[in-house]
């Protein structure tokens, strides 16, 4: 299967032709900087899922505590499927406000149950 060239494998092979004109050269190397600009930004600003989910982030971490609670004991009071719950649990990890322990649930193996930090 071929791969596919994206514009930045394009800019990047113009810019490092050194056999073409330099001005050509410059401008993919332009090119490539303004994408650079362009990602940062992006990146820079939460999208917007990411907004809509921080009130339900708060919410879920308010009903963690000391003991470890999995994503299906939290779904079911916060009104969301399990998926939903653990995705918040795990963005709640990442920004500090709960922590992650390997949990042994009979019956189920071991799972993830969290606490707030």
């Amino acid at each position: 299967m071929e791969k596919t060239m994206t514009r930045r494998d394009f800019f990047s092979a113009i810019s490092a032709n050194e056999t073409l004109d330099s001005e050509l050269r410059a401008f993919a190397a332009a090119a490539i900087e303004k994408m650079d600009e362009t990602n940062a930004k992006r990146a820079a600003k939460p999208s917007k899922t990411a907004v809509e989910n921080a009130p339900l982030v708060a919410q879920i971490v308010e009903l963690l505590g000391s003991e470890p609670k999995t994503a299906t004991d939290l779904a079911e009071p916060m009104g969301v499927k399990v998926q939903k719950a653990s995705a918040l649990l795990r963005r709640a990890v990442a920004e500090g406000k709960a922590c992650s322990h390997d949990v042994k649930i009979k019956g189920k193996g071991t799972q993830k149950g969290y606490t707030k930090a």
